[in-house]
């Protein structure tokens, strides 16, 4: 990748840009029910990524093509936990990071998705080398499964994606590393 770019923490001042991009049903033409329909949905998506910022010291990141410009999109890794019991105990919580990467759709194909997960997913090991990498997406989502490929993560379960309004959709789940049920049972979660 030739063009140049910055990654910034999240913050409520991305709030109306991110909410463009994740409202946008060009970018949802894969998972169309994801899509954000109210701006309230964005601001808690960004409370969410700020806290994964203060709680493990990594989340996605804010991608700009240089410093203040506009947002292209959002891309990084954030831990996602899931209690394990009925009763949530911290010795019963099974874990891993999540990578996700979301652009507006005139600067996909550019690359931004590929070098920025490359440095996602070194930040997460070298910060928590314990817990998998893992990216899950959709069957027919190509583009994506290029990304997932690209950056080193390997297919590990490939299956009928439970709860999607379409019947046929596919979740594939990517990691870094072989996963245990439990993980695989959180990452599907």
């Amino acid at each position: 990748m030739t063009e140049p770019f910055v990654l910034d923490r999240p913050g409520l001042q991305d709030l109306d840009e991110v909410f463009e991009i994740y409202s946008d049903p060009r970018v949802w033409t894969h998972f169309p029910s994801g899509r954000m329909a109210k701006r309230e949905e964005a601001e808690a998506f960004l409370l969410t990524r700020i806290a994964d910022w203060e709680i493990d010291g990594l989340g996605i990141w804010i991608v700009r093509e240089s410093e203040g410009g506009p947002v292209l999109g959002t891309c990084g890794c954030g831990v996602r936990r899931m209690p394990l019991a009925d009763e949530w105990s911290p010795d019963r919580v099974e874990a891993h990071w999540n990578l996700g990467y979301r652009f507006r759709p005139e600067v996909q194909g550019r690359g931004y998705a590929s070098e920025v997960s490359r440095l996602a997913i070194s930040r997460a090991q070298e910060l928590k080398p314990e817990l998998p990498v893992i990216a899950y997406l959709l069957e027919h989502n190509v583009a994506s499964q290029k990304v997932a490929e690209k950056v080193g993560l390997s297919l590990r379960h490939r299956a009928p994606d439970a709860g999607n309004p379409d019947p046929e959709a596919m979740r594939l789940v990517f990691a870094d590393r072989a996963l245990t049920a439990s993980q695989l049972t959180v990452a599907l979660a």
